[in-house]
């Protein structure tokens, strides 16, 4: 029975020029939660006007409202401020993230932690960065940092309000006026944004929010020709959709799209820790995660006890109601997303998987969009659960020989965004790290990410990195200005002979 938080809102509206609003045309569309399946409140469904107006508003903000123009101090104790609130509203952002997601509650509540430090981090960073100069006999140059202007971020909807946080703290620690495009999927924590931004006192027309669908608010904000970046977090084939429409404004792009991402198990491993590990990064956040490591590579001498401890396992993963503090994979975010995980369970037995763990609904949860943790082996490169991202809860595991064939097998994929190597030979632990066609390795560790680090992919998994100084570097253009110390010789083009030196 899913449990209906109580201070839902019924309608959410788009937050414009400080001003809460209805689409322009007035439509909305329905959202339920993934538990049930049952519509709880209509959402106002943008489209190129109500982008326009987005943008006109940031961009009024950013050419002659405060922000740009107030200190890295100033704008950083306003983002102190942002996380104030958010850390205020803790357990209501995580219930109605649950609520609205199908994450667990207990993933959910470390969801808005992290989104509290996003802001303390880039308040903080924004504030210690330098600004280079370099000096010669004749002149000497300095470089500063200029926000770029009103800023595109489009999110997706598997943490939506904490990738929103990842987004926003930087672009607003830069000086930009944004507008965001939350997924249509999970708009309700998005809805929080205006009061926690008025309550800090972010300065009016600096955070503009538009909802809707990805096909036309989206769409919409990367045409805009007032819009000189887009941040977007999504699948790949978008992704691919953006980089044509932006190109002809020849926008900045910062892109993380989908993974594949391999976990390598060599024989030497620490096996409970590798177990431990593999089986989180996998079925954590209801295996709903860009950088799962859902393609599992284990040595052939220890190949059979790993898959009989790591299936043993996966079947105790308890599925229950998001809301529910045992729950360990909650209910898959739509019905569309639902059936599509079903596929691809379909076409692993069908191709020949071996089918270990789970792999149907669990017959206590007749309703909502659940899935069992599902384990299939003795996986082959040519199947599709193999090849293609299935944002679920569901694993590929697969034997290899030696090092060789284990880092063609963990390269035997269009992604590269996130690889996880365990092994007790460090230096066969950096070797293959340094193998893998991804930008990001954790060896001997699940996904603990450090804020300062860049993050992003290569191959289908993205353009670009954000992440520290990264983030900043992408919302700022540098500009050099360079001073003369004293004459400087030119050339006297055009000069009489008699006026030369």
């Amino acid at each position: 029975m899913t449990s209906i938080p109580a201070d839902l809102p019924k309608t959410i509206g788009h937050w414009i020029g400080a001003e809460l609003v209805e689409s322009a045309d007035g439509r909305t569309f329905a959202n339920a939660d993934p538990a049930s399946n049952l519509v709880y409140c209509d959402v106002a469904s943008g489209g190129a006007a109500d982008v326009a107006l987005a943008v006109t508003a940031a961009r009024a903000a950013f050419e002659i409202g405060p922000w740009p123009r107030m200190s890295p101090r100033e704008r950083g104790r306003v983002l102190h401020r942002i996380a104030d609130a958010i850390e205020a509203r803790e357990d209501r952002l995580a219930t109605w993230e649950s609520f609205d997601t199908g994450l667990p509650i207990t993933q959910a509540r470390g969801q808005a932690r992290r989104a509290a430090e996003n802001f303390r981090y880039f308040a903080d960073l924004v504030n210690a960065l330098h600004e280079d100069a370099f000096r010669t006999a004749a002149q000497i140059g300095y470089v500063v940092r200029k926000p770029i202007g009103v800023a595109g971020l489009i999110t997706p909807w598997n943490t939506p309000f904490m990738l929103e946080s990842w987004k926003l703290a930087p672009a607003l620690a830069a000086g930009c006026a944004v507008v965001l495009k939350p997924a249509e999927f999970t708009p309700l924590s998005a809805s929080l944004w205006p009061e926690i931004a008025e309550e800090a006192g972010l300065p009016a027309g600096v955070l503009n929010i538009v909802h809707g669908i990805g096909e036309e608010a989206g769409a919409a904000l990367v045409e805009h020709p007032d819009v000189p970046l887009i941040s977007f977090t999504g699948e790949t084939t978008t992704g691919q959709t953006i980089m044509r429409s932006a190109a002809t404004g020849l926008k900045g792009l910062s892109m993380e799209l989908g993974g594949k991402s391999p976990c390598v198990v060599f024989a030497d491993a620490d096996l409970d820790a590798a177990v431990d590990g593999a089986l989180f990064g996998v079925f954590s956040l209801n295996g709903e995660r860009c950088t799962a490591g859902s393609r599992v590579i284990v040595e052939a001498s220890i190949y059979e006890e790993f898959l009989a401890r790591y299936a043993a396992r996966a079947a105790r993963i308890r599925v229950g109601p998001p809301q529910d503090p045992d729950t360990e994979i909650g209910a898959l975010v739509h019905p569309e997303h639902h059936e599509r995980v079903l596929g691809y369970v379909a076409s692993g037995i069908a191709e020949g998987a071996r089918l270990v763990a789970g792999g149907a609904r669990p017959d206590a949860l007749p309703d909502g969009n659940y899935l069992a943790a599902t384990v299939f082996a003795d996986v082959t490169p040519a199947m599709r659960i193999w090849r293609e991202e299935i944002f679920g809860p569901v694993v590929a595991i697969a034997p290899f020989a030696d090092e060789t064939e284990a880092i063609r097998l963990a390269n035997d994929t269009r992604y590269g965004l996130a690889s996880y190597v365990w092994t007790s030979n460090l230096k066969r632990g950096h070797r293959v790290a340094q193998a893998i066609e991804a930008s990001m390795v954790w060896l001997n560790s699940h996904n603990v990410r450090d804020l300062r680090t860049p993050f992003g992919g290569v191959k289908a998994s993205g353009l670009g990195q954000e992440g520290g100084a990264h983030s900043i570097d992408f919302y700022t253009d540098s500009q050099i200005v360079s001073v003369a110390l004293g004459d400087t010789h030119v050339p006297r083009f055009g000069a009489a002979p008699e006026e030369e030196d």
